[in-house]
């Protein structure tokens, strides 16, 4: 079982950034895939990026491509999720999940994929 916390949440201006983190603890966490997800009031949960256990293939949301990239360091069982140019509409708890066949090249987006999360860390961003 793996077990996430996030951390590096918090209230930004329009157009800033913010690096939030995903430490984990548990043997597999580095033989799978890591998902963040994003939840703002009020809406469904909606996959934001991924990354296999390599680090080399990710995927994005449309909404974040181009602003937001994810990357993960086996050695510190951390993930990362680095935002930049955030939007109002960024606003929202942000969660880290993990999950997927071990050692696969594929990135889930779906969060049924993922079968350990988080308790989410939240991000605000003011206009």
């Amino acid at each position: 079982q793996v077990q996430l916390v996030e951390s590096g949440g918090g209230l930004v201006q329009a157009g800033g950034s913010l690096r939030l983190s995903c430490a984990a603890s548990g043997r597999t966490f580095r033989m799978i895939a890591v998902g963040w997800f994003s939840q703002a009031p009020g809406k469904e949960r909606e996959f934001v990026a991924g990354i296999n256990w390599s680090g080399h293939s990710t995927s994005y949301a449309d909404s974040v491509k181009g602003r937001f990239t994810i990357s993960r360091d086996n050695t510190k069982n951390t993930v990362y999720l680095q935002m930049n140019s955030l939007k109002p509409e960024d606003t929202a708890v942000y969660y880290c999940s993990a999950g997927g066949g071990l050692y696969s090249d594929y990135v889930p987006r779906r969060s049924p994929d993922f079968g350990s999360w988080g308790p989410g860390t939240q991000v605000t961003v003011s206009s």
